[in-house]
């Protein structure tokens, strides 16, 4: 829980809301925060677009995609040294900038959960009935939304029984989808080497890290999906009031999170990019099946069924660990008055938050049944709207960590630069990409299908609605229940800052 004692107000007032202290420790943290990435799946979504925009610079674009990650973990770990609060974003901004701007960060978080749980366990259910041999399954609707569902079912009862069971389960998915993605990029590394390939082979230059190669204008588009593909890591800052040591294990591992997820990435990307070539990804840039269900079997034969279940773990790691944050979040929330305090339940026995947590599970389910009768691009679309969603409110964490330190950044260098300068940097590249993300959304014709809403693209329509949906659910809540906004804005105290410096 907090521990700044600066805030004031009600917040100081919390009672303990019992969640299981120490109920895992640094190294499933970190589990759960690589796996909430979903990096196999978010490879097979990005790396075409990546590769359309940027060629075989891609590489590149990802490391490039990596500075701004880094620097928000920055912000992440900070700010959770001074407040563990489950909430993370929303308890944080509440505490630097106000109730309103943090009811707003915890909107966002709840409903990145919302919006892409569904698609997560879709793309799990695919996968895996390609892995199996059952592709006809795999094209029904009924059959695959029937599954998904039972999926998202299955995987929110996993969180609810504990965050125990949750972490062992996070351990197998991650040494399997690490396995089977590394399996793949060394046989598909050896095949270039040995001229054994079957596409247009390129063999990997050290150039290809390069991020400016392919011009300033494929690098903004690459960095946008880039957000993507890092996005998710801080599920492990969520598990704080959980985590051992948890006023610095939970940002250690957010951080380290985002550095492994880098390497993965390049070592993925260098393979896909040296086998296939640029032409082939290019081609089939909206076609996650095509990079790694064809490629897969290009590389790997009659063991495509390897990348297959890489994909299927990473999608099913993924919609568990996705439930955290927003459940989490929402928890946060409701123990402070700023959502109805049904939300803020604790089970007796488990000790996790499981009326949120189901109704998290409950209105993912019914988002991806909706969206999925709308139009066939409905889903893609509303995943797109994502990237909207996660630089709001990563950016917004920034700047808390530069107004909650203000009054300690000049006290010396580390101060400066790794509490000020670099969440703001972070911030200010984030804010950039969510205005080049709206102008990139206004035009119908950038949005899946070319399908236009309202004359704008789909994704920022579905955008604009859940902002203007959080807004009208926070000012009637305010008119219902004003305790939260009573709370006033705090500072870091210089005791915990002077004890962070050594």
């Amino acid at each position: 829980m907090a521990q700044d004692g600066t805030a004031g107000g009600p917040a100081s007032d919390i009672p303990e809301a019992g969640l299981k202290a120490n109920a895992i420790g640094f190294l499933d943290a970190l589990v759960i925060g690589l796996n909430s990435t979903s990096p196999a799946y978010s490879l097979a979504a990005v790396i075409g677009p990546i590769v359309a925009l940027a060629g075989i610079y891609a590489p590149g674009v990802m490391l490039a995609s990596f500075v701004p990650m880094l620097l928000i973990a920055a912000a992440f770990y900070y700010l959770n040294k001074v407040d563990q609060d489950c909430g993370t974003t929303f308890s944080w901004v509440t505490r630097a900038m106000g109730p309103w701007a943090g009811w707003l960060g915890g909107w966002a978080i709840a409903m990145t959960g919302v919006l892409v749980i569904g698609s997560l366990a879709d793309v799990a259910v695919h996968f895996g009935l390609l892995a199996a041999g059952l592709d006809d399954w795999a094209t029904d609707p009924v059959i695959r939304q029937t599954l998904t569902v039972v999926v998202i079912l299955a995987m929110t009862a996993v969180c609810v029984i504990g965050t125990e069971m949750s972490a062992r389960l996070q351990d197998v998915l991650i040494i399997a989808q690490v396995f089977f993605l590394l399996t793949f990029a060394v046989v598909a590394l050896y095949r270039v080497y040995a001229g054994t390939g079957t596409l247009d082979s390129i063999k990997p230059s050290i150039d290809w890290l390069n991020p400016f190669g392919a011009g300033g204008t494929a690098l903004t588009g690459g960095l946008l999906l880039g957000v993507f593909i890092y996005w998710g890591w801080e599920s492990a800052v969520n598990l704080t009031e959980e985590v051992e040591n948890s006023a610095t294990a939970p940002g250690k591992a957010g951080i380290w999170s985002t550095v492994v997820l880098l390497v993965t990435y390049l070592s993925v990307g260098f393979a896909v990019v040296a086998y296939a070539g640029t032409a082939f990804l290019a081609e089939n840039a909206g076609e996650e099946e095509a990079v790694f269900a064809v490629l897969a079997h290009e590389v790997m034969g009659g063991w495509d069924w390897v990348v297959l279940l890489a994909v299927c773990t990473s999608a099913l790691a993924s919609t568990q660990t996705t439930i955290i944050p927003a459940s989490r979040t929402a928890l946060s929330m409701a123990r402070r008055h700023a959502l109805p305090p049904g939300l803020a339940h604790i089970h007796p026995r488990f000790r996790t938050p499981d009326v949120s947590t189901w109704w998290v599970a409950g209105i993912a389910i019914a988002w991806y049944l909706v969206v999925n009768q709308i139009s066939e691009n409905a889903l893609l679309d509303s995943l797109t709207a994502l990237s909207l969603l996660i630089a709001f409110y990563y950016a917004l964490t920034g700047l808390a960590c530069v107004i909650y330190y203000r009054r300690h950044l000049t006290e010396s260098l580390h101060n400066f630069l790794l509490i000020g300068l670099g969440p703001l940097v972070g911030a200010a590249l984030l804010s950039w990409l969510l205005v080049e993300s709206v102008g990139d959304m206004a035009n119908p014709a950038n949005s899946a299908g070319g399908v236009s809403w309202f004359g704008l693209g789909p994704p920022l329509v579905i955008g604009i609605g859940i902002a203007v949906v959080g807004v009208l659910v926070m000012c009637f809540w305010r008119l219902r229940d004003g305790r939260f906004w009573q709370e006033r804005r705090g500072v870091a105290d210089p005791a915990l800052v002077h004890a962070e410096q050594h």
